[in-house]
């Protein structure tokens, strides 16, 4: 993957891209950055693979300072870019708040979107999750906490999201930096802080009413976002959903060959449509 940056609405925006053809947009969660995809991306075949930036999330979490990074108006900055980059429509896939995002876009945008791949995403009210809520609420203390203290909840994070602690490890290695290169804690804290569950609230009455080509996979034994919010998903969106049996919350990292396909299958979809 190479990575892409451009000033859209003045605000440096980062992605990572592979391939060619009609487009993909992977849209990670929090706390990781496109890198949550590093093994999906080259499984996804014949399309352009984009993997988005948040802005305020990964390198770009400068571009958070002083801004806007909720997730809804993470949607706006979404198709902003899109635009920018003269991508008029594309399947989008999202996993944790990324998921949040794809289906705000969606929903406002419906004619940008030809496809909607959601795994183990925010949606109605199945979110801030209460460790994120403490970070939050706590955010005066955690942002001054000692050096190190970050690294240990993050830690903790991925051990409860993974299943090994060797792939906990290897997500760490690949998002943790990003908060030590830009403001560390402090840059945690502003990311939990801007999360409004009423995002997701606001358009889920209008999931049912989308008529696009979409797919669920959810890992079953999540504790962060429970299977049962992936079946309601897969309910309004009138799709399937693919049950990864014992799988946690980051599929993409844990299980990226199913991951892809289910990605593909949503394409062939599309492509078909």
């Amino acid at each position: 993957m190479q990575t892409h940056t451009a000033r859209v609405e003045d605000i440096t925006m980062r992605w990572e891209e592979t391939g060619s053809g009609d487009p993909v947009i992977l849209i990670h969660g929090i706390p990781t950055c496109p890198a949550l995809w590093r093994d999906v991306a080259p499984l996804i075949r014949n399309r352009r693979v984009l993997a988005w930036e948040m802005p305020g999330y990964g390198a770009s979490i400068p571009e958070g300072r002083d801004r806007d990074i909720s997730v809804g108006t993470q949607a706006d900055y979404l198709v902003a870019w899109m635009r920018a980059q003269g991508i008029h429509r594309a399947i989008l896939a999202g996993h944790d708040l990324g998921g949040g995002v794809a289906q705000i876009a969606a929903v406002r945008h419906p004619e940008m979107v030809s496809g909607l791949f959601l795994t183990n995403a925010i949606c109605y009210d199945s979110w801030p999750v209460p460790l994120v809520s403490a970070v939050a609420a706590t955010g005066s203390i955690t942002q001054h906490a000692p050096d190190g203290a970050l690294r240990q909840l993050l830690k903790m994070m991925f051990s409860k999201g993974h299943e090994t602690e060797a792939a906990a490890d290897a997500a760490l290695a690949a998002h943790m930096p990003h908060y030590e290169a830009h403001d560390g804690a402090e840059a945690f804290v502003r990311q939990t802080q801007s999360l409004n569950v009423e995002d997701t609230k606001a358009i889920s009455d209008r999931l049912s009413t989308l008529n696009i080509p979409a797919r669920v996979a959810w890992g079953a034994a999540d504790e962060f976002q429970k299977i049962e919010y992936g079946e309601r998903l897969a309910r309004d969106l009138n799709a399937p959903l693919r049950r990864i049996e014992g799988g946690l919350h980051f599929t993409p990292e844990d299980h990226p060959q199913i991951i892809a396909e289910e990605i593909n299958a949503l394409a062939e979809t599309v492509a078909g449509a």
